[in-house]
């Protein structure tokens, strides 16, 4: 994919499961989307401040984010996208295996673009991620 191609779509994905990544990555595979990978919190929060190994990455049209991470959770950085006035308007979609009535009470506050509880079906699912990046 060309850098700067017009209507190409910066994806962060923040998601520590292999078989949830590889998902997203089929699912993306015919999208004009560029799709950049973290496995935990601490290297989102470092893609998203270009920091660290991240220095020369593009900033992201949109975040797929899980809330089950390790080191620093999803609800945590969800916390400092909201945070960060270079970052505030960035377009979160919480994907995560916890059902919306049973994630952190704090989520409402931190402004989630999206949620949505990642689908049992292979399929689903990434119809479901296709259909956050074509809305862009």
């Amino acid at each position: 994919m060309d850098e700067g191609a017009a209507g190409s779509v910066e994806v962060l994905l923040v998601e520590d499961n292999p078989g949830d990544v590889r998902l997203v990555e089929e699912a993306l595979q015919e999208a004009d989307s560029a799709l950049h990978i973290t496995r935990d919190g601490t290297e989102a929060l470092d893609f998203l401040h270009q920091r660290n190994e991240f220095t020369d990455v593009p900033r992201p049209d949109i975040v797929l984010l899980d809330l089950n991470l390790p080191q620093v959770d999803g609800t945590q950085v969800l916390d400092e996208i909201r945070s960060d006035p270079e970052l505030k308007q960035l377009r979160v979609t919480v994907l995560t295996s916890v059902p919306e009535e049973y994630a952190s009470p704090e989520l409402d506050e931190l402004d989630a673009n999206d949620f949505f509880t990642k689908p049992a079906d292979p399929d689903e699912f990434m119809a479901l991620v296709r259909s956050r990046i074509v809305a862009l």
